[in-house]
């Protein structure tokens, strides 16, 4: 028999994958990462389009809906119980726990689209950009 232990041990969660290690202050530096992404190369031409008032209330609103975004999301990362339901650790997990294999489909489909969309957009602004720094 043998006893050697392996020289690393990893421990795992409740549902058998590695044990996650993140705290707040990770968390905190994913969103700010997340949000300055794109957020910020945005802002100047915002306020510069609909000036201080408008741009100001546009902002604030639109970080509003973000914030409910987010909480929906995270509200979905168990199902059906948030303490001890299944993790969802997918966009798409969570869309097929709660609406089911149709809307699985559907939810993937739009997804897909967005992302290629929005990959297409980024491209396009970049290349102008770049031809007017050039």
């Amino acid at each position: 028999m043998d006893n050697t232990k392996p020289l690393i041990e990893l421990e795992l969660d409740d549902d058998g994958r590695i044990r996650r290690t993140g705290n707040v202050w990770t968390a905190s530096i994913h969103i700010i990462t997340v949000v300055v992404g794109a957020g910020v190369l945005s802002l100047a031409w915002v306020m510069a389009q609909l000036g201080w008032l408008a741009g100001i209330a546009s902002i604030i609103t639109f970080s509003a809906v973000s914030i409910f975004t987010y909480n929906l999301v995270a509200d979905c990362y168990r199902y059906p119980d948030p303490v001890t339901g299944k993790r969802n650790y997918t966009y798409m997990q969570a869309v097929k726990a709660y609406l089911g294999g149709t809307m699985h489909v559907f939810c993937g489909l739009v997804q897909y689209t967005k992302l290629a969309g929005i990959t297409v957009g980024y491209t396009i602004t970049s290349s102008t950009s770049l031809v007017y720094v050039k």
